[in-house]
């Protein structure tokens, strides 16, 4: 019972956007918006790769993320672009 629980919210979906500082995640699809899809496969922004939220400025945005081993930063729409599975 237990373990099915936890695959359960293994593949719950949320948006990069709010995950808290130090949280990671799967990226598991970007909505494309005006071409943002193909900007943000070109700086290694995936499907399957693992992202972390390192900060969020005091009024929300931008956002810093981890991935591949270098630090990006996001504004909060364009990271509302993209969809995560919990790590």
């Amino acid at each position: 019972m237990i373990l099915n629980f936890l695959t359960l919210l293994k593949d719950i979906t949320m948006l990069l956007s709010l995950l808290k500082p130090k949280q990671k995640g799967k990226i598991k699809n970007i909505k494309d918006k005006v071409g943002l899809k193909e900007r943000f496969m070109r700086m290694g922004l995936i499907p399957g790769e693992i992202i972390e939220i390192v900060r969020v400025a005091p009024l929300g945005d931008p956002v810093e993320i981890l991935v591949k081993g270098y630090h990006l930063s996001l504004r909060k729409k364009e990271a509302e672009c993209i969809e995560i599975e919990s790590d």
